[in-house]
């Protein structure tokens, strides 16, 4: 079986070619930003990239005509459960019409339908960003008008808590799993018996990052908004893409910051501790959620290069289960999995209902 993933980001596209398990090639494409400030909307690109991808085809020596699946990275639809999703008319239309705001990913789908259509092959998504497995309980905010969301890392996360499963000999369904998804953004997630019954929304919950800031004091946040010192969008910058160790160090480098630490910065070290203090505490939560019954703790992400951050973090939640760190993100090697089990038919695709 042979499969192209594809994995766009805001000015670059992933492209990767699989067959069965084994990774063919894998490269990045860099769009200038010019060319991408001319579009409208996200949606608009699809067009522009798909050239891009047929000449990257061209060069590597390939035809398209010789995939067997396309998938692509799932953007920010309505929650839905985890797993491979075939790409029909509606869930494009959805990827289009963006329900969950403008995003990059919406465009995975959309380009693997449009180049799945020209050879009639089956085109997937896997495991998108809005992935919603949470119980009840765990959407109550403490009020109606805002309850909590699931958007994390969906992706990596259940492809590594895979790997780990296989690893120990069980599959995913048997397992209590806690993973840390550590990168721009945090996610930890209590995967209970293949689902991820609760998760911090990555974009405003809990531990800060290397750019956002994570859970804040409410009344001191409110206090911020109506200062009259920021707009709403000055705010919304400060919280996504200014806070963390950027807010604080000025880089949203870890490897920097470490550079400033290990050079007698105390600032930095404090940063850093607290960092993995945070991420510590959070595990330590969802770790309640499971009741105390978890089978493996797992950080993955960039950060989960770092020695000195996984060291502290794991020093910190070991009594709680063993740690297993797999550090990095292979988004690409997920999606190509996800569909390879569809194609394989070890797992069954799922339709989606907007």
């Amino acid at each position: 079986m042979k499969i192209l993933a594809i994995n766009p980001g805001s000015t670059s596209t992933k492209v990767a070619a699989y067959e069965n398990e084994t990774c063919l090639w894998k490269q990045g494409i860099e769009h200038p930003a010019g060319e991408i400030k001319g579009f409208a909307c996200v949606g608009d690109q699809n067009t522009y990239r798909i050239a891009i991808i047929l000449k990257m085809l061209e060069e590597k020596g390939m035809k398209l005509e010789e995939f067997d699946g396309i998938v692509g990275r799932g953007g920010l639809l309505n929650p839905l459960v985890g797993g491979t999703y075939l790409v029909n008319d509606e869930l494009v239309r959805s990827l289009h019409n963006a329900p969950g705001g403008e995003h990059a990913s919406n465009l995975g789908g959309i380009i693997a339908y449009h180049l799945g259509q020209r050879i009639k092959v089956p085109v997937y998504i896997v495991d998108p960003i809005s992935v919603d497995e949470m119980e009840p309980l765990a959407r109550l905010s403490g009020l109606p008008e805002l309850p909590r969301l699931s958007l994390s890392h969906a992706l990596n996360m259940k492809a590594v808590a895979r790997k780990v499963a296989h690893k120990l000999g069980k599959n995913y369904q048997e397992l209590n799993l806690i993973v840390a998804h550590l990168g721009g953004g945090i996610s930890v997630a209590p995967h209970c018996k293949g689902k991820m019954i609760d998760v911090n929304n990555a974009n405003s919950e809990g531990p800060f990052s290397s750019e956002r800031c994570g859970t804040l004091p409410a009344y001191q946040l409110v206090k911020l908004c109506y200062s009259g010192k920021y707009s709403e969008k000055e705010v919304l910058t400060k919280i996504h893409k200014e806070g963390g160790l950027f807010a604080y160090l000025g880089t949203n480098d870890a490897r920097v910051a470490e550079v400033m630490m290990n050079s007698g910065d105390l600032r930095a070290k404090l940063v850093l501790e607290c960092l993995c203090y945070q991420i510590a505490k959070e595990i330590g939560a969802m770790a309640t959620v499971l009741e105390g019954d978890v089978d493996q703790i797992v950080l993955t992400g960039g950060l989960a290069h770092s020695e000195f951050i996984t060291r502290e973090i794991t020093r910190r939640v070991s009594f709680i289960a063993p740690v297993l760190v797999v550090p990095g993100e292979e988004e690409m090697e997920a999606l190509a999995l996800g569909a390879l089990r569809v194609l394989k038919g070890d797992e069954k695709a799922l339709t989606y209902k907007a």
